[in-house]
This record gives C-alpha cells, structure tokens and sequence, in this order.
C-alpha cells in the first residue's frame, strides 16, 4: 500500500505541466516592464477551455516558467462628465468695491426667481455719490427653469468679457437657499495669461466638492472686480461604463424528438443569457430550454427542462420586436436542448452572451508571455488576487498596464494527444464496465452455489 501511495504521489509531482501540453497558445505583447498586468481575458481561452471554471488556463514566460495569475470579475468602472448650466448674473454696485455685500435689498417672482438685487442704500449718501457706483460683488441665480430642486453643482465656470484677454483675481463663493443666510463655499485665483501670438493660458474655474446650490453670491479679496461676460454652474453627471460582454452563435442540430433543436455549448463558456437569433419574417415560438438525461435503466434519454419561455420576432408599425435574452441554470450542461410546441419552420441559432473575466498576472519572467489553454483534466492554477497583487486597491488593479493578445495557434500535438486521452478514458471506462459486470455474475453464481448446498444439506438432515 504504501508503494502504491509513493508511486502516485511521485506521478502526481512528475506531470509534466508546459506550454506543449495545452492546445492552443495566445501570444502576449506587454508595454514596458510592468510588474504586474492586467488582460480581458479573449475570446479565443473561452472558446477552447475544456473546463467550465477555467482550470486549463496557465500564462507562461518565455522559458516556459508558469507565472502567478488571478481572474476577477471586472468592476462597473464609473466616469463623471459635467453638464453646463446657464446662471443669471445680478452685479452689486457701490462705493466702493470692497464695500460690504450684506443685507441685500432682493425682489424674487412668485416662484423664487430673481428679479433684481442691489445694496442698501448708505444713509447721508450725496446723490452725486450714487452716480459713481462700482461694481463690488455679484449674485448668481441657479435655479433651472422647470425643475423645483435648485441643481447639484462642484465648479463655476468663467468667461472674460470681450476685448478682455488678461485678468487675475482672488475671488470668493458663498451659497445661500434663501439670500439672507450666506455660507462660505470655496475660494479660487482666477487668471488669464496671453502672449505675443494669442495663446492663452486660463485658470478659469472655481472647483468645491459638490453640492445643491440655489443661489451664489462673488466678492473678491483682491484684484478688480469684473462683470463676466458669462458664468456657467457645472453640474456632475456620473455614468456607469458599460462592462463588456462577447457573444457566439451556437448553430442548431436535429434532436431526438421532431419537436427539438440540440445546441452545444463550449465549456469554457458560462452564459449570462440566450437568446433565439431569428433574422428576419414574424415568429412565435414558444419553448422549452433544458437537455437530454439518461434512464439508467432503460439506456434510453427523457427531456428534463430548465425554463419555460416564449422567443419572438414581429414586425408591427414598421418597428420589429424581438423577444430578449434568459438567464440559463447552470446544471443543464454543455449540451442543450429547445423543445418547442410544434415541429419549428426554421432552424435558428442560439445566442449566447458572457462577461469575459479580467486576467491578472505577474510579469516576473522572461518576456514575451503566453497564454496557454485547452488541456483534459487540468488542475486549477488561478490564485487569490492577493496572492498575485498585494496591496493593490481596486482603483488600482483598473488602472494596470494591459497586455495585448495575439492569435490563437493551435498545437496540433496536443490535438491529438486529447483526442488519444479521449479514446483511452472511453475505453478504460467501457472496460471497468465489463469487469463490473463479471464480477456481479461471479457473485450472483457465488451466491447461487451457496444456495444450492444450504439446500442439499437441507434435504440430507431430512432424510
């Protein structure tokens, strides 16, 4: 026994595990020396995995050295635009422009818009005085027509007036809901830079983390107060980037039944949906998706299904409806089954869509790198993302360096050395079959005999 042990565990360590050994190899090109990359996984690993949890993936060196790696889902990686929004600009005049901007005199519509604001008037002013007013500050209405909520906005944007090229002023942000009560916001020096031949180097925005913002009033602590010839609010618009996803067409084949179509799936392969690819006229069809199972005791094959659904396509009004996708169980297998109601006019494909996992592995080797895949019975090699990249936060692991995949070739010695595992694992197991089957008669003629002298004894004591 413990010979038997030695010889499978010295086996187990002495298997050979290099690029010769997998089906198809995808070459890698990495920019620079990265130390860790990142990679969509192709569609050329799914399409030739042998296991549906990928197991037969390995990236290689140039040596032929295995390199850590990891798969991951990839995350919905979100970016943030702005959106321009028009404000309207109310100048606060004094005498002097840094003359105080409280206790404004405001007279607002029914609906809270902004019809006029302006300093009080200084008691003992000479009207002379009144006449030589500057500017000292602005009030920025923010309000969107139409929409009751004032808008969430993080900048202001500035434009000089015309014939204005240079400028540069502190200037201060204060918001208010109602423009008695103002809080302090933000502070920005904004500056205009011109040359010789026009070029203009701008800082043109007051940034502050985000925020509703209904009104908006502008001092300045040091510079020249300037009336802009416009203001922008810039309002954030966040948007999930959508995830990519590959798809295939898996063409149809005659069932068992004139009722079914048979489709086979590739097992690297984990659907997200299916869908009935029907290109053209007005169909109904509905369904059932599931797969054939054997009857151990008959060696016959009964429908089991998965889910009920109805595909279609129909034109109407000139607008062509189609059915969508279904999400699939995972436990109907590589081979699938639609069994619809009636005998189908046509034959169509199945479409299948999946999320393809993102690869990360460590650029520790001899360069370039492969990807290797299509291997029997492999062991899984993926490891913890930790292990590959430690310490790495996942806007970091989003932004590492990515390596691009050439074409898949395909080794045909290893072709041919699955197909040969095939034959061999097929007639190993019709083999074990047929000693089973001996070795039940042998204990059922066992038994028999037992029988039969339990019983001549029996009728011997009698006698």
């Amino acid at each position: 026994m413990n010979a038997l042990l030695l010889a499978a565990a010295v086996a187990t360590t002495t298997a050979s595990d290099m690029p010769q050994d997998y089906t198809h190899l995808i070459p890698l090109s990495v920019a620079g020396k990265p130390s860790v990359v990142q990679l969509q996984l192709p569609r050329e690993a799914y399409l030739n995995a042998r296991s549906a949890s990928l197991n037969d993936l390995r990236v290689f060196d140039a040596h032929g050295t295995p390199q850590a790696f990891a798969l991951r889902q990839p995350d919905a990686a979100s970016s943030t635009t702005h959106r321009a929004l028009p404000v309207r600009i109310f100048p606060l005049m004094a005498e002097r422009p840094d003359a105080p901007l409280a206790g404004l005199e405001v007279s607002t519509a029914t609906d809270g818009r902004v019809l006029s604001v302006r300093l009080p008037a200084q008691q003992g002013t000479p009207s002379a005085s009144r006449t030589q007013e500057r500017l000292a500050g602005l009030v920025l209405d923010l309000r969107q027509e139409g929409l009751p909520e004032p808008p969430t906005v993080d900048a202001l944007h500035f434009t000089l007036p015309p014939g204005r090229q240079t400028y540069t002023g502190q200037v201060w942000l204060e918001a208010s809901d109602d423009l008695k009560r103002w809080e302090a916001v933000g502070v920005a020096e904004l500056s205009w830079l011109a040359n010789a031949s026009d070029e203009t180097l701008a800082n043109d925005k007051l940034e502050f983390p985000a925020r509703p913002m209904r009104y908006a009033r502008l001092s300045w602590r040091s510079g020249e107060p300037l009336p802009f010839a416009a203001i922008s609010a810039q309002a954030p618009v966040h948007r999930l980037a959508a995830t990519p996803v590959e798809s295939l067409l898996l063409p149809a084949q005659p069932g068992r039944d004139p009722r079914d179509l048979q489709y086979s799936k590739p097992a690297g392969v984990t659907p997200l949906g299916v869908g009935l690819q029907v290109d053209s006229g007005n169909m109904v069809l509905p369904a059932m998706l599931g797969s054939y199972v054997e009857v151990r005791r008959t060696g016959q094959f009964r429908f089991e299904p998965a889910v009920r659904t109805t595909f279609y396509r129909l034109e109407q009004d000139g607008k062509t409806r189609f059915s969508g996708d279904i999400a699939v169980p995972v436990w109907i297998g590589e081979r699938w089954v639609l069994r619809f109601d009636q005998p189908p006019p046509v034959k169509p494909a199945l479409r299948i869509s999946w999320q393809p996992a993102t690869l990360v592995f460590v650029a520790g080797g001899t360069p370039p790198y492969t990807l290797a895949v299509g291997r029997d019975k492999a062991a899984p090699a993926a490891r913890d993302i930790g292990e590959v990249a430690p310490g790495f936060t996942p806007a970091e692991l989003r932004t590492l360096e990515r390596a691009t995949a050439g074409a898949a070739q395909e080794q045909l010695a290893a072709l041919a050395n699955a197909a040969k595992r095939a034959s061999a694992d097929n007639s190993a197991a019709q083999n074990r079959l047929v000693i089973l089957w001996g070795v039940l008669v042998l204990g059922v003629a066992v038994v028999a005999g037992m029988v039969w002298r339990l019983l001549r004894q029996g009728g011997a004591g009698s006698t």
